[in-house]
């Protein structure tokens, strides 16, 4: 069977993006995005990758031209949607370790106008030991810097061959952090104050928000999906259909690249705060707060939860009631959000294993779902109203958190929790694991000493609610969360996790 690049000749266009990053989840979304706007005729470029580490995909990229299937599938308003798009806006991928000077080169080039990257979230890090004489140097920023001081001196400052970065890592103020280490490397380097002048004034580091579930390469249906396609291809890219660019910076960029205009989700923002809030309060929150009571009562995968009536209700519960109010945003548009949300949860095409996103949930729980909880509580007190009645799926989901991370033994680094009789492995940080199997061992201590078990819940959960290393605060400070939390893991550990989380789903109640 013959590829891509056999039956479809390449294009040739300018290269104006410099990415960092060849792997899946740019090809299907800044990739996806550019050979949209080529395809409309808004836009005339390539991109031009860049594998940030001495292993990648390169090889495979070159060998195919550069050009690559683009497979969407999921659920948008209702519909199956499936989509196939054929890339030919990548023009070549360069290893930097191996083709240094070609790498380098790519300043000079007049046409080049964005860099854009995705490097993990530990990308955008200062590392100790880079020079400005590496070949390259380790860490991602001290290649800008590098980079961007080749550019500079090629053009001799000219004010017009200035860069724009947008970073898509998943970092709070991504373009900013780059910036500063970027600026901390060209300080360490000595750089000229002529360079970090031009850096300041003619280049510009973007904040940015990404959004969209990219599944990769689906190695098991890749032979079926290639007699579908007609062609061979290593580099079939898949991913859900909703995508969403949330980019803070003059709107005037947005004229320079053009992607809301060709039917893709790309904000242009003067404050990416509130779509941020909305990201991780609404999707990331909704897992956070869910699936942990969603494993202890049975289900495995996210589809699972949110195709099962008790799930649905919780999660539409939670969302609609409790969360959507809080947020900065248009209602219109919050809901639209969170029913896109509801709608990705259910794609058939991604099998999202619960105990996969239950990995160090006390972290995420603190920046996802506690300043909904805090918020709704404070709200709850202007009216009158206490925790349990104010914000009871919230309040149930911290009890669902303690009652999820019990266990009384460690093996390979994991917590041993129990559910309904079998092991599974509760992962987060070392001494995060330690603390719960030190306090859940209190709880049956007292227990076997003939505490009630209302009391030793209660002294469980005033042990947790005090950890100020895990939340930032004592969260005993607000008045009636503790009683509430109490009530919320006795119900768990009295009725079972199922019929527990049904209560709350159904009648909106802990007590």
């Amino acid at each position: 069977m013959k590829r891509l690049c056999e039956i479809q000749a390449p294009v040739a266009r300018p290269e104006r993006i410099l990415q960092f990053g060849e792997g899946n989840f740019l090809r299907a979304f800044v990739d996806w995005m550019v050979q949209k706007i080529n395809d409309r005729g808004l836009w005339n470029g390539s991109v031009v990758l860049v594998q940030p580490i001495a292993q990648g995909l390169a090889p495979l990229i070159n060998q195919n031209k550069g050009m690559y299937t683009v497979l969407l599938r999921g659920i948008e308003k209702g519909e199956v949607v499936e989509e196939v798009t054929r890339i030919d806006s990548v023009s070549r991928c360069i290893n930097p370790y191996a083709e240094y000077d070609a790498y380098l080169a790519c300043a000079e080039n007049p046409d080049l106008r964005f860099i854009i990257s995705n490097t993990t979230e530990a990308g955008i890090a200062y590392q100790g030991g880079c020079t400005k004489d590496d070949r390259p140097p380790a860490s991602f920023p001290a290649k800008v810097a590098q980079f961007l001081y080749h550019r500079w001196r090629f053009f001799k400052g000219d004010p017009n061959k200035g860069i724009v970065l947008i970073p898509c890592e998943l970092i709070d103020r991504n373009g900013d952090t780059l910036k500063r280490v970027v600026l901390q490397y060209a300080a360490e380097w000595g750089y000229e104050k002529a360079f970090t002048d031009w850096l300041e004034k003619s280049c510009a580091f973007l904040n940015s928000l990404v959004d969209r579930i990219v599944t990769g390469y689906p190695k098991e249906e890749a032979p079926l999906l290639w007699e579908k396609l007609g062609y061979q291809d290593e580099l079939l890219d898949t991913a859900e259909p909703f995508n969403l660019w949330v980019i803070e910076g003059d709107s005037r960029y947005g004229e320079e690249l053009p992607f809301h205009k060709a039917g893709c989700n790309v904000l242009w923002v003067p404050d990416m705060t509130p779509y941020r809030t909305r990201k991780v309060r609404i999707l990331n929150g909704a897992h956070t707060a869910s699936v942990l009571i969603a494993y202890l009562a049975g289900f495995n995968t996210v589809k699972e939860m949110v195709d099962s009536p008790v799930g649905k209700a919780y999660l539409e519960r939670l969302l609609y009631q409790e969360v959507m109010p809080l947020l900065p945003l248009p209602k219109e548009e919050v809901e639209a959000f969170a029913a896109s949300t509801l709608e990705r949860f259910a794609n058939p095409y991604i099998k999202h294993r619960l105990l996969d996103i239950s990995l160090n949930s006390v972290s995420k729980y603190k920046a996802r779902v506690l300043p909904s909880l805090l918020e709704a509580i404070q709200a709850g007190n202007s009216r009158g109203t206490a925790p349990a009645q104010a914000a009871p799926v919230l309040v149930f989901s911290l009890a669902a958190l303690i009652a999820f991370y019990r266990g009384s033994a460690m093996e390979n680094n994991a917590l041993v929790g129990k559910r309904q009789g079998e092991s599974y492995p509760i992962r987060d940080d070392l001494p995060v694991l330690e603390a719960c199997m030190s306090l859940w061992q209190q709880f049956e201590r007292a227990l076997a000493a003939g505490a009630p078990p209302n009391k030793a819940a209660e002294e469980l959960v005033q042990a947790v609610l005090a950890r100020t290393d895990w939340w930032g605060e004592d969260l005993r400070s607000y008045g009636g969360l503790s009683d509430a939390v109490t009530a919320a893991l006795i119900l768990i550990l009295e009725k079972g996790p199922q019929a527990a989380m049904e209560q709350v789903a159904f009648q909106g109640r802990i007590g």
